[in-house]
């Protein structure tokens, strides 16, 4: 196995949910994180717990829809550790409705954030990646990505694309460059908590009921990180025992 410690690791969505267990979780173990989000309080909130426990973090404000913001905290990430050893693609968001609620302006929320802000995160991250000749990108999916359910048709969609775009990525920079896709099953998160539909709102709280903890993502993240050079986990999805 290799080691963690040491590591330059850049998480996007990071001010919550699997982002900040993330962040906890492999400074823990050594790594060096940059965190991104838009909310910037709280990622300056975690880093500085994290340095008060003795690990090693960085932030900056990140929009990830905005591909300058992305290229910039990748050169911020470069300033200061000289290198990128993986890029987390995990911001996410997941306003859900029935497709005759017409909420066009989430589904084009959802395409932004959840596909274009990994596809930004790639733009940013493999031209780094290819030139250090090293580098490994864990993109964050859903069980969403396998299977469509009722309010979930855009979100599942964008997970879908997200799937997709993993496996292409992963075929297409050779052996020197790590792809893995990771797809949490209910997870707890803020996520839920910007749905504005009523009826799909009701159908989470009792969906959310068997979510695991966040650690628990951040524990596989670790493992895809910590195998050896000559060994890829492409995909793991990872779910509740307890079935909703």
């Amino acid at each position: 196995m290799s080691s963690i410690k040491g590591k330059v690791i850049l998480i996007t969505g990071a001010s919550s949910g699997i982002g900040e267990a993330t962040a906890r979780f492999l400074t823990e173990k050594g790594a060096h994180v940059v965190l991104g989000a838009r909310r910037i309080e709280r990622l300056e909130s975690l880093v500085e717990e994290i340095e008060h426990n003795g690990g090693s973090a960085e932030f900056q404000s990140l929009d990830v829809t905005n591909f300058e913001q992305m290229q910039s905290i990748v050169g911020f990430t470069l300033s200061k550790f000289k290198r990128i050893d993986v890029l987390v693609n995990n911001a996410g968001i997941m306003p859900l409705s029935n497709l005759e609620a017409l909420k066009i302006d989430e589904w084009n929320q959802m395409i932004d954030v959840n596909i274009r802000g990994v596809l930004h995160g790639i733009a940013a991250a493999l031209p780094v990646m290819k030139e250090q000749g090293f580098g490994q990108f864990i993109n964050i999916a859903s069980i969403g990505a396998y299977s469509v359910t009722p309010t979930a048709a855009v979100y599942c969609a964008t997970k879908y694309a997200v799937r997709a775009i993993t496996e292409g990525l992963r075929q297409e920079v050779g052996n020197d460059i790590r792809v893995n896709l990771i797809s949490p099953g209910v997870t707890e998160s803020e996520l839920a908590d910007h749905i504005s539909d009523e009826e799909a709102k009701q159908f989470m709280v009792e969906y959310r009921r068997n979510a695991i903890p966040a650690h628990s993502i951040a524990a596989a993240i670790a493992y895809a990180i910590e195998q050896p050079n000559n060994v890829d986990i492409s995909e793991m999805v990872i779910r509740p025992t307890e079935k909703a």
